[in-house]
């Protein structure tokens, strides 16, 4: 693996079973993530972008042994943990939930909170050590010390965000996984915990996979994008080669769908007509042609019955289409 590449992921499959009948046989598969391959730098932020239910949190989980994975591989700096995440590597990768209310338990403090994974994992038992440590991680998302003896109901949803990226940071992880982080919060305590994570990420040089949703924030925090529809990538890039130069019509669906300020950004909105396929049952073919305007105008029509082509449209910038000449096609 590249020295400059800390995260691997090839052909990564994550499957639901389903079960039926009378017996609860396994009857079919919740096709989660189908076919997903990337890679991660070091110090480099990887947004997953799409619609819910698109599969862009079970990849997170999946790395993270939260769900197993059906097929694929998963390799961290060398280390093959497609079938299991090793305890002395645990550590290393950390998830930041989107909804801190029920990621931080009411019953416990926030010294005992943050503190909790390093007496697990560490051994450590020492009251003092852990307030200590605690402190010092309170510190780095810029809370105070006064805030160890007080439960989570006391805090706003920013406040209990800082506490969770906190307790996130406790164990010195590489990679943190934020899945949808700023969804709950407000537009300006938003941007307080986007600017902590840029800090962070400046200051540790960790490597985030941002699962969101949500255009503007994408933009502003990551390095590279990759769209997913229906458990599969459709679109990757950097975020210049995103929102300049989108080239799947999803892509540009999702983008004409986002608000606009500025006068001169004013674009057409492309509505998407027809309602998301079921994972269980994906169409054959490109698993969007159903809902794709170049399909249903006749401007493909083989879309229906082969697997989208793998385009390279410039360095890093790649489309899965089955449109001849798409990366010319406006």
């Amino acid at each position: 693996m590249n020295s400059d590449i800390i995260l691997k992921v090839k052909n990564l499959k994550t499957f639901y079973p389903v079960l039926g009948g009378l017996f609860k046989r396994h009857v079919n598969d919740l096709k989660a993530v189908n076919d997903v391959s990337f890679n991660l730098k070091y110090g480099e932020t990887l947004g997953l972008v799409g619609e819910s239910g698109c599969g862009k949190t079970t990849i997170g989980k999946t790395i993270l042994h939260l769900v197993s994975p059906t097929e694929g591989e998963i390799i961290y700096k060398d280390n093959d943990i497609s079938k299991d995440l090793p305890r002395g590597l645990r550590r290393k990768i950390q998830l930041v939930f989107q909804d801190p209310d029920s990621s931080l338990n009411p019953r416990m403090k926030i010294v005992d909170l943050i503190s909790e994974p390093i007496r697990i994992l560490e051994g450590i038992t020492n009251t003092v050590e852990l307030r200590s440590r605690a402190y010092k991680l309170l510190q780095i998302v810029s809370m105070k010390k006064e805030h160890l003896d007080r439960y989570p109901h006391e805090f706003s949803g920013g406040q209990k965000q800082r506490i969770v990226i906190a307790r996130a940071l406790a164990l010195n992880p590489e990679i943190i996984i934020l899945d949808e982080p700023t969804s709950a919060l407000d537009v300006s305590v938003q941007a307080q915990i986007l600017n902590l994570l840029k800090k962070l990420q400046r200051q540790f040089n960790f490597s985030y996979i941002f699962i969101t949703h949500d255009l503007s924030v994408v933009r502003y925090i990551a390095d590279r994008i990759a769209v997913m529809y229906l458990g599969k990538f459709v679109e990757t890039g950097s975020v210049k080669n995103i929102f300049d130069n989108p080239i799947h019509p999803y892509t540009r669906a999702l983008l004409s769908s986002r608000p606009v300020i500025n006068i001169e950004e004013k674009h057409e909105e492309q509505i998407l007509e027809g309602e998301i396929p079921s994972p269980v049952n994906p169409p054959e073919g490109c698993t969007f042609h159903p809902r794709c305007p170049l399909f249903q105008q006749g401007i493909t029509t083989v879309c229906n019955e082969e697997i989208p082509e793998e385009i390279n449209i410039s360095e890093g910038h790649i489309v899965w289409c089955r449109k001849k000449g798409i990366e010319s096609y406006k």
